[in-house]
């Protein structure tokens, strides 16, 4: 059984992935390549200021996104079919091994419901947490001195959501009272890790002065949208296809 599951879930998850790769470039790539103008504007312009051209030749190095760039934007664009691919066939690997060890142990008791319910968990601890803290910046936001230490908080604040996510649902099996008191012991557990850690860790600044907010937004709002596609699509097709395989079989 877990070796059907996982199939399943490694299929559904490439098939989800795609999915999602298809809202993140209609709706993604526009934001992107706006941002990389301004990233190469800015580049432009600072060596200008310097009135160098070995300084303009080294930013220009160092800035180009374009199809002079190692790797093309069409290149690029195409990649990220492959990335949300891989994404998918990863994140579904694992998900459908969590599942097996759920299923029949905790939530509902239908598979579709213990999907669903998995997924949306799953999307609120690993996608939503850190998101809130830390949410993705375009090309040209970011010092690149830093990002070891902003991986290493993302990575954190994954980790204070995953916590958060298996403190609630300690929580609700501890508490035997009405559902009413289950939900809400669920969600005081699962805030209060994820409080506390927003509180604790530190914020990270570093979008550059003139970036145009407007843009900044959208990209975040495609980024969130993007993954809120992915595990909305694999959470409902892995649920419908258990639900399915569950069904007793109608004789002819």
């Amino acid at each position: 059984m877990i070796r059907t599951l996982l199939v399943r879930g490694l299929l559904l998850g490439l098939l989800a992935g795609l999915v999602a790769g298809a809202f993140a470039f209609a709706a993604g790539e526009p934001r992107i390549d706006d941002a990389i103008a301004f990233e190469n504007a800015a580049a432009a312009e600072h060596a200008h200021d310097h009135d160098h051209a070995h300084d303009l030749g080294k930013a220009h190095a160092e800035h180009e996104h374009g199809d002079e760039a190692e790797v093309s934007r069409t290149g690029q664009k195409a990649g990220l079919f492959l990335a949300t691919g891989l994404y998918g066939l990863t994140v579904g690997g694992v998900f459908a091994l969590v599942y097996a060890a759920l299923r029949g142990r905790v939530g509902p008791r239908s598979d579709g419901g213990l999907a669903l319910a998995s997924a949306g968990t799953a999307f609120a601890a690993v996608i939503v947490v850190p998101f809130l803290k830390y949410p993705a910046n375009p090309p040209a936001v970011g010092d690149p001195e830093t990002i070891t230490s902003r991986t290493l908080l993302y990575l954190a604040m994954v980790g204070v959501g995953l916590f958060a996510a298996v403190a609630a649902v300690t929580a609700a099996r501890r508490v035997t009272a009405g559902p009413w008191e289950r939900g809400a012991a669920a969600v005081v557990a699962f805030l209060v890790p994820v409080v506390v850690a927003s509180l604790l860790l530190p914020g990270v600044n570093e979008v550059p002065d003139g970036f145009p907010a407007s843009l900044l937004w959208e990209f975040r709002i495609v980024s969130f949208g993007t993954q809120l596609v992915f595990w909305a699509a694999f959470g409902v097709l892995f649920g419908w296809v258990c639900d399915r395989a569950r069904r007793p079989a109608v004789p002819a």
